[in-house]
């Protein structure tokens, strides 16, 4: 009785599997928005990669957060100020190079590419015979897979076949061989995107896809449009999925609710730089190289801005310096952020004036609110600087 248990169970798993298989040619609700060129070279470019790292931000309370991991535990160590600051160091290498980006990258189309055709193989056997390079070591991209047909022509394997044989040999974890259900039943996906695990979805849809397959495209355009709906973009900040989808963004000519909500949480140099980003993307003949350069000189980079959110931590000098450091905490900026607003409002005011912006009344109330605040801030900086003595540096 309990074989033959064991046998209906495997049984109905068959079964389910079969029935995944089929739904899985299901098609889901497409994309609206499209790459129409190859947009790699853009997208790998020195200078784009430096605007989207910055948009990104490092936010290391957010990059590590605790996750839903089989080991989600903590260590304790006593160290040296000396070793507290190789660890300090160690963190933000490590933050960044979880915050690397998937590269963008057209579709790639399959393409015929016969080696040899012997017709005096036809009929040998009436199967096809599949031969894959599995040499250790050796990256999937760079394995050769090619299949004998029936009527004797060597070819090259189709993407498919290569994909999943290289996933027969070299499994990758999470990665099914067939279609998840989250990705092949649309009710699923649309109940993903209406509760926002859109962070959930793209770590997801990076296992099981490549960048450049069609269903990686479909389904990122998909959640960078529900996301533009939602205006839930801090949701991928400070994660590998901010870039592409402000880029996706710039591509498609669509940035004004992304920048409404960067000036809206005062984060100026990423709007400028969201901005720069479109008119770069697009040939607009404005130069920004310059308004960059300034912003670049007054603000620390990401990773310096993370080293410093760590020292905050540790044990600060008392005196004038400390009360200083405490008036730039109270009101959450410095002289330098001051005139890097100043600097970045002009350019964003420059935008929003020109014919590039479409929600034009959205942006300026965001603007004038923003000019107020900072007013205020401005007012009380200085007036506590001066009751405490200290002069403007």
């Amino acid at each position: 009785m309990h074989l033959v248990r064991q046998i209906r169970q495997l049984n109905g798993l068959q079964g389910l599997r079969h029935a995944l298989r089929q739904v899985s040619t299901a098609p889901t609700k497409p994309a609206t928005l499209k790459y129409e060129r190859d947009p790699q070279p853009l997208f790998t470019d020195a200078e784009t990669q430096k605007l989207l790292q910055s948009m990104t931000q490092l936010h290391l309370d957010r990059v590590f957060r605790k996750r839903t991991v089989p080991d989600n535990s903590s260590e304790i160590k006593f160290m040296t100020t000396e070793q507290l600051e190789l660890e300090f160091q160690s963190m933000v290498e490590k933050a960044q190079h979880m915050l690397q980006m998937p590269p963008v990258v057209k579709i790639k189309e399959d393409v015929d590419r016969i080696i040899a055709k012997d017709p005096a193989l036809k009929d040998f056997a009436d199967t096809k015979f599949v031969f894959t390079d599995i040499t250790f070591g050796r990256r999937q991209s760079e394995r050769k897979v090619v299949v004998r047909e029936t009527d004797g022509t060597l070819a090259y394997a189709s993407l498919d076949t290569t994909k999943r044989m290289n996933q027969l040999y070299f499994p990758l974890d999470g990665r099914q061989s067939y279609t998840p259900r989250m990705f092949a039943l649309e009710e699923l996906i649309a109940k993903c995107l209406t509760e926002h695990k859109y962070e959930y979805v793209m770590d997801r849809l990076l296992v099981q896809y490549e960048p450049h397959e069609p269903e990686f495209h479909n389904i990122s355009a998909r959640v960078f449009e529900h996301l533009n709906e939602s205006k839930q973009f801090d949701l991928l900040r400070s994660t590998r999925h901010f870039g592409p989808m402000a880029f996706f963004y710039a591509w498609h000519r669509c940035i004004d609710d992304l920048l409404y909500d960067m000036i809206r949480r005062d984060y100026l140099q990423n709007a400028v730089e969201l901005i720069a980003l479109s008119y770069k993307i697009h040939n607009v003949p404005v130069e920004y190289q310059e308004t960059l350069a300034k912003l670049d000189a007054l603000h620390p980079t990401p990773a310096q801005s993370a080293l410093t959110e760590l020292r905050s931590g540790m044990r600060q000098p008392e005196g004038q310096q400390g009360i200083e450091q405490e008036i730039h905490s109270a009101i959450g900026k410095t002289e330098k952020d001051f005139t890097a607003d100043e600097i970045s409002l002009q350019f964003i005011e420059q935008y929003i004036a020109s014919e590039h912006a479409l929600k034009k009344v959205q942006l300026e109330l965001a603007v004038q609110t923003l000019k107020e605040v900072n007013q205020e801030k401005l007012q009380l900086f200085q007036g506590l600087k001066k009751a405490h003595g200290i002069q403007a540096s």
